[in-house]
């Protein structure tokens, strides 16, 4: 087994979010899958527009989180973000052989900024990765239906 890639930073940027590759969404394209997402979570197409033509990832990102998200999201949006995620791993033949080539390499989203949803963080006082990972989850099963074909 290949050491685990704990880090979406340095040559394995390209598993972030925040990573340029455009994605569509109900005909709009978005720079990043970090900006749909974000988007994702209004169905306004004018507040959607406004999120794509945002000059950074972190920028959707922070209007993302005055959206009031619909009642609903929860249950939807894991499905969206893997949409979004398989779309942007099959759209981009660079980004499709990068993935690949991690082999069979444990994906986790370790971060500082404390989300434990889509990502892990270190718990210094345990020594253990905390979170549920569902980023890197989500990566992994793209990554295996590409084996596959």
């Amino acid at each position: 087994m290949t050491d685990p890639i704990l880090y979406f930073r340095g040559e394995y940027h390209f598993l972030s979010n925040f990573y340029p590759s455009e994605v569509e969404m109900d005909g709009q394209v978005f720079p990043t899958v970090e900006h749909a997402y974000q988007a994702a979570k209004s169905p306004d197409f004018g507040v959607r527009k406004q999120i794509a033509s945002l000059d950074t990832p972190k920028a959707a990102k922070a209007a993302g989180r005055r959206i009031k998200r619909p009642k609903n999201w929860f249950a939807v949006n894991l499905g969206i973000m893997e949409s979004l995620v398989r779309q942007k791993f099959t759209r981009h033949a660079d980004l499709h052989e990068q993935l690949l080539a991690t082999g069979d390499a444990e994906l986790v989203e370790g971060n500082v900024w404390n989300d434990r949803f889509f990502g892990m963080i270190w718990n210094n006082k345990t020594g253990e990765w905390v979170g549920e990972n569902h980023l890197g989850k989500i990566l992994m099963r793209v990554r295996a239906e590409l084996q596959a074909e």
